[in-house]
């Protein structure tokens, strides 16, 4: 988690939004009404070169330097309590989407730690927001081919290299979704460790759409018409977002649902019923990318799920707002911190990403889990007694008919 000093409270996201001299009346209006209904709270994480006003002018050093606190502060934490080494590390796998330098992340991490020479690495860009569970296949592969292995996935985002400063409203509107954060996640196939281990992968499926044009065009970087640097989301994503998801669940069900659950639907399309996946048959617990409200709630209701089983990815993106790939550990913390997750329960993992992509993933709790992780001390603070946001009360002058900027 970042530092109290880069918490984005609403008069601060007001004041970047102001300085944003392209953006007119309209504008305006657009990013107030997105803002108040992705459902993000008051204490989401920034950059230090938005903070210090740089937004325009992004430097190499700023990216880096945003990674690098990461990486430092999750990996101390990860060694320490974990108990084992930088130099026991046998696959090293790092997910940033939106920034690469040379030399890799990958190798800064292993060159701070002073990490083995023949320590296998992979430096993935480009995913989007289901990279970390694409990370988590890429170790569950080298698994099969390898024993007693220690493999360390880090996944996060650069928002400091990556901020939009145009006007067009299908990239501006990352600015007002993304936060900064991420995690590190540790794992291993030594039997040895399995006492300590706080999950099992049972399985995990990934769905590809990129041969669609429409499915691959639908959320990429690129530039605007002005020339300027950013991330486009086509109003066609939520459609591709459920192909994708539908596909995916149709391959994922075979392999977690009991068999009376699977002759149960078939049974019933054969006679021409409506037949739906009783989910709930095979899972436990539903850990939802957290990629807005809008997102949610669509899958919320296309899965029958009640607000209880919703409530981590509602907070998570209240408290930290979509961190990008890692979002869905935030979620499955908030399970952790909250005690939901007991011995023998399964947990969904569901991510989308550019491309377009659908990755899930099944884990089974080897133990009952309530540590306080990333959450701490304020779970007892969630859910709130509401999580409407104060932008349209700080800011709702601009939707009258007549522009009366106050004086305050």
């Amino acid at each position: 988690m970042p530092s109290d000093d880069r918490k984005m409270n609403t008069k601060f996201c007001g004041d970047i939004i102001a300085r944003n001299k392209t953006l007119g009346y309209q504008e305006y209006k657009f990013l107030l009404r997105a803002i108040v209904k992705l459902g993000i709270g008051e204490e989401t994480y920034g950059p230090r070169n938005i903070i210090a006003g740089r937004e325009n002018s992004p430097t190499l050093k700023d990216g880096i330097l945003e990674l690098e606190e990461f990486f430092v502060k999750t990996l101390n934490q990860l060694f320490r309590k974990s108990g084992v080494s930088p130099k026991e590390i046998d696959v090293l796998v790092v997910n940033v989407a939106l920034f690469a330098s040379v030399p890799s992340l990958t190798s800064r991490i292993i060159n701070h730690y002073k990490m083995r020479d023949d320590i296998k690495s992979f430096n993935l860009t480009g995913i989007g927001c289901s990279a970390s569970l694409i990370s988590i296949y890429l170790v569950q592969s080298i698994f099969k081919s390898h024993k007693n292995v220690f493999a360390l996935v880090l996944t996060s985002e650069s928002i400091a290299s990556n901020w939009y400063s145009g006007s067009n409203k299908s990239m501006i509107l990352t600015n007002c979704l993304f936060s900064s954060g991420g995690c590190s996640i540790l794992l291993t196939n030594n039997r040895a460790f399995e006492a300590r281990s706080k999950l099992r992968l049972k399985c995990l499926v990934r769905t590809h759409l990129g041969a669609s044009d429409e499915a691959h065009n639908c959320a990429l970087q690129t530039e605007d018409d002005e020339g300027r640097l950013g991330f486009f989301l086509s109003k066609n994503l939520p459609k591709t977002a459920t192909r994708a998801f539908t596909r995916n669940i149709t391959d994922l069900a075979t392999k977690v649902l009991p068999l009376k659950e699977i002759i149960r639907y078939i049974m019933l399309k054969y006679v021409g019923k409506v037949a739906s996946l009783n989910l709930k048959a095979g899972i436990d617990h539903f850990c939802l990318h957290p990629g807005g409200t809008a997102v949610i709630e669509e899958i919320r209701k296309s899965l029958g799920l009640s607000d209880h089983d919703v409530e981590p990815s509602r907070m998570t993106l209240h408290r930290f707002g979509n961190t990008s790939a890692s979002s869905l550990w935030y979620v499955l913390g908030y399970m952790e911190a909250k005690k939901r997750l007991k011995k023998g329960d399964k947990v969904w993992m569901i991510s989308f990403g550019s491309g377009f992509k659908c990755n899930s993933g099944v884990w089974e709790v080897l133990r009952d889990l309530e540590d306080g992780n990333v959450w701490g001390d304020i779970i007892n603070d969630y859910p709130p007694k509401t999580t409407s946001n104060p932008y349209m009360e700080n800011y709702g002058w601009v939707n009258k008919e007549k522009l009366e900027v106050p004086d305050d």
